[in-house]
Formats: C-alpha cells, structure tokens, sequence
C-alpha cells in the first residue's frame, strides 16, 4: 500500500525581508503557526513558495529550516520540479537527504515535452530517489497536460503516491479519481475546487489559501473527509471571498499581501512577481477584513 498523504496541506510561501534576503525566522514561524493550527502537511519550495526564483543555496537553508521546524509532527513534501530532468532529481536526492518525507514534482515548464516525455521525465525521478513523488499537474503554468492514461501508467511506480490536480478540468478530475481508484491520491490544487473534488473521492488539498486560514481550511477538510458535506458547503461560502481574492493576480502576489496585512510573515515577492496593483490590494484589505478579529484570525 502506497503512503498517503491527505487533508489540508498548506503551500508555504517563503517570506523575504524588505531588501530581498529570505526571512528564516519568518519562515519558521510560519511552520509554527500551520502545525498549531492543525494542518495536515507543509509544502515549502512549491510555486507559492517562489521556487525558481530561489538560489541553491537558500534552497537547502529553506528546507533545513521547514523540516527542522516540523520535527516529524506533520509531513514535509518538498517542491523539487523543474524543467530540467536532471536538475529535478538532483533537488530531490537533496530533500530526501534533509529529511523530506516526499517530493512535489510538477510537470516541466515550457520545454512541452509530448505524453511520452512526461512518462519518462517522471519515472526517471522516481526510480533514481528512493522517496515518494505526489505529481503536480497544472497545464496554466507549465504549457502541458499530464494526461490520464500518462498518469495511470505512472501509478505503476511504487514511489508515484498521488497527484496535485490543478487543470481546472473536472471531467479530468473525475476520470483520475474513476480509473486509477482508491490506491492512489488525488489532491485538489485549487482552493475553490476543494469541495467538488472530495465529493468526487479526492482526498484533500495542497492549498494557497490555508497560509493565511489554516484551521479554517482544515475544518472544511475534515467535514469533506467526514462525509459531511453540508457543514462543508456552509464553510466553503465562508471562505469563497478569499479563495477568490487570493487568484485576482498572479500567485502568491496576493496571499503574501494578505498574510502582510494579518500580520504574518511574507513580506514582497521576487522579480518578475511584483506588488500588486493598488486598486487590486483595496481590493483584497476589504476581503481580509472579514477574516480578521481582536487578537488575530478567525
């Protein structure tokens, strides 16, 4: 039997200070804050996470700084694609070596490899490192789709635990779910789409917008994980504002700007991301505004 991994999985963002510098301090409080929080999992270096604009060696300080925080309390799934084969295996070898429990490989980026590409891209990182690989498929980002039947026959690898579902693409979604069955994870990677696709036999999210709102990320979950499915609908409108808030410009320009307004650590994002439009951060002050109390979050 395969290792799950399920539930609520937030997709950390790696604060910078004001001149540019990675906030390690900043980032482990943020682990802190989601572990306290009841979360399921911690993803750093994932594209929330800023992943290619980071240097090698803030990569290995950033996964140090995750797994050292977790302690074995929550899984740590270390985002280690990129369009380079060799470079993927080479930062999976690495997060296996930091102690990572698994990686998340998305699909590479604007080479478009074709079906047969993808197949080999991912099997050749699962059989050179001995560590779980949870595939990202997320076509707006990448250019290409990883296919049903590509990912069914990448099931077959013992370390192709699950995949990261963000194409949007819910007769995709369904497909996944019908024709791989309950060995294999499905994650939503779309915050808004949570729901339907636990309807739909999913097993959790690796979300965006539980950096800002863990544990009400979390309890959406758990109502969906629980068969409970109007108590989750009931927090799924609760939470509807921000998870469209959280996508009005390009990720994680506005969950940084969000968490900046709570007042947790994420501070500006890296060129070519930028700070947001201002009449898109008036925008998103007044969203957040409904999730703030005397004290902190809701």
């Amino acid at each position: 039997m395969k290792k799950a991994f399920e539930g609520c999985i937030t997709a950390m963002v790696t604060p910078f200070l004001p001149g540019g510098e990675v906030d390690y301090d900043g980032l482990r409080k943020n682990a802190e804050f989601q572990i306290g929080n009841g979360i399921s999992g911690l993803v750093p270096l994932g594209t929330t996470g800023e992943s290619p604009t980071v240097s090698e060696d803030e990569r290995e300080k950033i996964v140090r700084a995750v797994v050292g925080t977790a302690n074995g309390r929550v899984p740590v799934i270390v985002g280690t694609g990129s369009n380079s084969t060799e470079k993927t295996i080479r930062h999976t070898r690495q997060a296996k070596e930091l102690g990572a429990d698994a990686a998340l490989v998305v699909s590479p980026y604007y080479n478009k490899p074709t079906q047969e590409g993808l197949y080999q891209h991912f099997i050749s990182v699962a059989t050179a490192v001995d560590l779980p690989v949870i595939v990202y498929n997320i076509q707006g980002r990448t250019g290409v789709n990883i296919e049903t039947a590509t990912l069914k026959r990448l099931a077959e690898h013992r370390n192709i635990v699950a995949v990261k579902e963000a194409s949007g693409n819910m007769a995709q979604m369904m497909d996944v779910i019908s024709e791989l069955g309950d060995g294999f994870t499905v994650l939503s990677g779309d915050d808004n789409l949570t729901l339907p696709l636990m309807a739909l036999g999913g097993r959790g999210i690796i979300s965006v917008v539980s950096n800002l709102l863990p544990a009400k990320v979390g309890e959406m979950v758990r109502y969906c994980a629980e068969g409970d499915f109007e108590s989750a609908r009931q927090v799924h409108f609760e939470l509807l504002p921000i998870f469209k808030a959280a996508f009005i410009e390009t990720n994680p320009v506005p969950i940084k700007a969000a968490m900046d307004i709570a007042g947790l650590p994420a501070g500006p994002c890296r060129l070519p991301l930028c700070r947001m439009l201002p009449s898109n951060e008036e925008r998103l002050r007044r969203v957040v505004s409904i999730y703030l109390k005397e004290g902190g979050l809701v």
